[in-house]
This record gives C-alpha cells, sequence and structure tokens, in this order.
C-alpha cells in the first residue's frame, strides 16, 4: 500500500511524495489580479509538496469573484504568475494553476462594473465581500448560447496562458458553487435547452470546457476539480449519484492528468463508484472537520485511508496554508503548527501567510539549537 510520502506520477512529471497542496484562495494578488511578490515567497515556501495547485485564477474579468483575488487573462497576469512558478521551480517545486470562474459568485464592485452572469438567474443567497464590505449578491444574468461559447474559449485562452506563465499544467474547477458547479446543480441551474435537465445535459458545459483546455495545452496537463454534495456557496445537489456519474462517464475518454475530489469519503458509494469508473489519477481531499480545527495530524490519517482506497494522490489545504514544511514535520512527527484566524483571508501583508514557521525556526523559538 503506498504512503503519503512515496513517490508518484503525474502526466510528465515525476512527484517526490503524493501529498499535494490544494488550491485555497488568499487575496492578495494586486487590484488588477496580479500575482505580487509576496506570493511568489508564500508558494516557495512550500515547493517541498509532490505538487502544487495555485488559487484560483479567473479566465476573463466578468468571472472575478472577490476582491485580490488572481487572474490568467491579460500579459500581466502571466508575468506576475511567472515570478511565482520560477520561485517553485528554483526551490524545487512543481505548478498547477486553478482556473476558476465565479458565475452568481460575484459583483460589479469587483469585477470593474460587469454584472455577473451564472447558468440561470438564481443569485447567490448569502452576502459577497466587496471593497465597501459585504453586500448583497446580485441576481446573474443569465448565460446566452454565444455568452457559453465565449466563456469555454476563455478558459481555453487562460489554460494557454498558464503554460505560457510557466505552469506544468492546469485545474479547471469545478465545484465549491462556482460557474461549473452552478451548471451541474438542479438548484442554480433551471436551463431548458441543451446545457439544463437531465443529468447529461447539465455536465455538458463542464464537459466542454475540460475538453477545450485538454485541446489547447494537452490533456496531460488538465485536472478537474469536482465537489459533489458540497453545500459551500449556497449550493444544494439532490441528485450527485446521477450527475458525477454522467461526468465521469463523460470524460473517461480524455486522457487527463487527473480528477480532483473534494471532501472525499472512502466510505460512501459515491467516491467508490468514481475510483472504480475513472481509469486516470485520482486525487482525494479528505473529509476534515470544517469550520472546525484540523486534526493533529493535519489530515495525514484520512489521506492514507484514502489512498488505501485508491485515492494516488492526496490533497491538504490548510495544512499546507499552517505548515510551509508540512511535508517534513510529517514525515518527522513533528507538532504542526496551528492555523490562524482564517479572516486573515481578507488582508494584505506576510500576516497569516508567509509568517509560519519552520521546524527550525520553531526550534530556536523554543530555546533549541
Amino acid at each position: 500500500m503506498s504512503t503519503v510520502f512515496d513517490p508518484a506520477r503525474l502526466g510528465d512529471l515525476d512527484l517526490p511524495n503524493r501529498l499535494v497542496m490544494a488550491p485555497m484562495t488568499r487575496n492578495r494578488a494586486d487590484d488588477d489580479g496580479v500575482p505580487t511578490p509576496l506570493m511568489a515567497t508564500y508558494y516557495a515556501q512550500r515547493a517541498s509538496a509532490g505538487l502544487i495547485i495555485a488559487e484560483a485564477s479567473t479566465p476573463n474579468a466578468v468571472g472575478q469573484t472577490y476582491p485580490n483575488i488572481t487572474a490568467i487573462h491579460t500579459d500581466a497576469h502571466v508575468a506576475g504568475w511567472r515570478r511565482v512558478t520560477e520561485a517553485v521551480r528554483a526551490a524545487g517545486g512543481r505548478m498547477f494553476l486553478q482556473l476558476q470562474h465565479g458565475g452568481r459568485i460575484g459583483h460589479p464592485d469587483n469585477s470593474g462594473g460587469l454584472h455577473p452572469v451564472a447558468p440561470s438567474p438564481v443569485p447567490l443567497p448569502e452576502s459577497i465581500f466587496t471593497p465597501r464590505g459585504h453586500q448583497p449578491a446580485v441576481v446573474p444574468v443569465e448565460m446566452s448560447l454565444d455568452d457559453i461559447h465565449a466563456t469555454v474559449a476563455d478558459f481555453a485562452a487562460a489554460a494557454r496562458r498558464a503554460v505560457d506563465a510557466g505552469f506544468a499544467g492546469v485545474e479547471v474547477h469545478g465545484g465549491n458553487g462556482y460557474l461549473l458547479h452552478q451548471f451541474l446543480a438542479s438548484g442554480t441551474n433551471h436551463r431548458t435547452d441543451g446545457y439544463g435537465g437531465s443529468p447529461a445535459a447539465r455536465v455538458r458545459f463542464v464537459v466542454e470546457v475540460v475538453r477545450a483546455v485538454a485541446e489547447a495545452v494537452g490533456p496531460e496537463r488538465v485536472g478537474l476539480r469536482i465537489a459533489p454534495g458540497v453545500t459551500a456557496n449556497g449550493m444544494h445537489e439532490d441528485d450527485v449519484v446521477s450527475v458525477y456519474p454522467a461526468l465521469v462517464d463523460a470524460l473517461a475518454d480524455t486522457g487527463l492528468a487527473y480528477l480532483h475530489v473534494v471532501f472525499a469519503d472512502p466510505d460512501q458509494p459515491l467516491f467508490q463508484h468514481i475510483r472504480k469508473h475513472w481509469t486516470g489519477t485520482l486525487i482525494a481531499n479528505p473529509m476534515l472537520p470544517w469550520p472546525g480545527p484540523l486534526p493533529v495530524d493535519g489530515g495525514r490519517q484520512e489521506g492514507e485511508r484514502l489512498l488505501a482506497a485508491g485515492a494516488d494522490l492526496v490533497s491538504l489545504g490548510r495544512a499546507f496554508l499552517a505548515n510551509p514544511d508540512l511535508v517534513e514535520r510529517l514525515r518527522r512527527g513533528a507538532p504542526l503548527n496551528p492555523l490562524r484566524d482564517k479572516g486573515l483571508m481578507y488582508v494584505s501583508g506576510e500576516e497569516g501567510y508567509t509568517d509560519y514557521p519552520v521546524l527550525a525556526e520553531t526550534a530556536l523559538a523554543d530555546g533549541g539549537e
């Protein structure tokens, strides 16, 4: 049985271990979505991960979610991300970039006055953070067929830009309540055309995006992240057992680098079905307490359970955020840094971002050598 410390192969990449740093939005880009030098430091600190999946980056302006979120649709975005990938490569790491369109999770104040778009005019049932603080969500504009086709093209163009920026590949975000997830779920997709209704129709947009991205940069450079049944951002799914098998079947012949399942539970029939029918690499993100505290091992034990159940790689988020040297800490059985206030997501600067200590610094603080 594999352990989280065993090497693995992912497409053309040799991974030194099976621990993947999951994408985590931290709002440290500049006002135009350009990654900052501080972000290069942050990711380089965590380069010992088998693979880093960098935080969500929007493929077009209307897909912007919150302030200071990274993007990948201008030359300035590419240049900013290139500084990050070069720093990580110099530290011995490997990176994919997550591509995420917010859909209804957006606000004109966050996207230069552009109104959010979505599969149907169903608003986010929560407020949304903007430069002026939390505001009520707006009703999104239902996407026309031209909007859908243009968005598919924008994802493909963003993938090409990501490769130009030095990423080994991209992860298409199909979960957590963002645009692709909104197409998958009946609660947010009320369409009566070929993109709504049956599970086969609701997976169509996701399939078209993934196939376009794979054609643009090569399927071995493309992963897809899904979050079956996850209720983040006001989502509700009552037919996951129909939708996600249909999605897996529709992508079975694509040769993607991986499928990434959020909050994976090895005891659930859906996870077992996905593992059985997805013949490629499967990254599993363990079901850990949320928003409660992390387990003392950061999720390693649950990760090992997923590997035993057939996952190939394990993604951890908060544990990597709080521990730049997470791999070494887990290997030694050393204590992990506690995670700080989640509100630090919405601030700039080093606090709660690049100032988490590594083992040597912890030892000195404790009076060791």
